[in-house]
């Protein structure tokens, strides 16, 4: 066969959905274009077009693209929280080694796609979108606190710091670790497995 006779790939199938199962087919959709593609790709042509429904119904269930996009966000902001919450539980449940808090962290950056959000909040200055995630992390710098060292204002100083240094590193692998990585001639996991050695100097 040739190029010109092979068939264009099919869209998916339109068909009916509930109005809560068109909402989130498409933030889910939404998001993998984030995550793969960068904030300009999601529009919603583009998302109506992966999951098989007009741009009208789009328009009726969000209103705008920029309305699509602050779902979106509000989405991925609650994902992000329910990561950070699980890594609290996982410090006060088992052993919570450096590698396994680092991993927590450096998935909701990565596979969670807050990397990605994280720069799209901060590249459009609208940062009442971070609010809601400070409980979240002040959760985590008292499950630190409380696992790795005894109270006082000095051992918070040292976790915030460590927290810090945990977050900005997920953030930059996030968001530039592999072409990096491929720069320098380094494995996937070689920034968590350098945050997770280092770790330790902040809490003990």
């Amino acid at each position: 066969m040739s190029i010109l006779e092979a068939k264009a790939p099919s869209s998916p199938k339109r068909r009916r959905r509930a109005p809560e199962e068109a909402r989130r087919e498409a933030l889910t959709s939404a998001r993998r274009l984030l995550i793969e593609s960068g904030p300009s790709a999601i529009t919603l042509k583009a998302v109506g077009d992966d999951i098989g429904v007009t741009h009208a119904n789009l328009i009726h269930h969000f209103g705008s693209a920029a309305e699509l996009q602050s779902a979106l966000m509000e989405s991925m902001v609650r994902d992000l929280i329910e990561a950070l919450a699980a890594a609290v539980t996982q410090l006060r449940s088992d052993a919570g080694a450096p590698r396994a808090l680092v991993d927590s962290v450096f998935n909701a950056f990565d596979k969670g796609g807050a990397g990605r959000l994280a720069a799209w909040i901060a590249l459009s200055g609208d940062m009442k979108h971070f609010e809601p995630v400070r409980a979240a992390v002040q959760d985590l710098v008292d499950a630190i606190t409380e696992k790795f060292a005894a109270e006082g204002e000095q051992t918070r100083s040292r976790v915030t710091s460590a927290v810090l240094f945990i977050a900005l590193c997920a953030f930059g692998d996030a968001v530039i670790g592999p072409p990096l990585r491929d720069m320098l001639g380094r494995g996937e996991d070689s920034a968590r497995k350098i945050v997770a050695r280092l770790l330790p100097t902040f809490l003990y």
